[in-house]
């Protein structure tokens, strides 16, 4: 009897584990750019501010150091940034026709070639 109702008590936490996991608030850069910026200027405490925001604070701290980093390496000079997904789509048709434009001329090249080495015997 212990064993079905530890299954069924397992299987209860994993579906309790999986409803969280799907219904979990999912925040948007300007959303965490608005909490921490709030944070900083140190108007309330940040246990206040989490309880506001129904944050851990674990996660404010978390989301200030990502914050701080990136602001440090954006004045250090690294202006490196992820490429967007319609950026990457587009480079690679980009790259693609560029590509074909390659290929035909190479093979114009080729025919150019061979027809002057051809017309060049015949010449001689």
């Amino acid at each position: 009897m212990n064993k079905k109702s530890g299954t069924s008590k397992d299987t209860a936490d994993k579906l309790v584990r999986g409803i969280k996991r799907k219904t979990r608030k999912h925040y948007s850069a300007e959303e965490k750019i608005r909490v921490v910026l709030a944070g900083l200027r140190g108007e309330e405490s940040i246990a206040a501010l989490c309880r506001r925001e129904g944050i851990a604070e674990s996660l404010y701290y978390s989301w200030s150091k990502e914050f701080l980093e990136a602001g440090k390496a954006r004045l250090a000079g690294d202006t490196a940034r992820q490429a967007t997904a319609p950026e990457v789509k587009e480079l690679r048709s980009e790259s693609a026709a560029l590509k074909e434009v390659v290929a035909d001329l190479t093979l114009e090249n080729r025919l150019l070639k061979k027809s002057m080495i051809g017309n060049g015997g015949d010449d001689e």
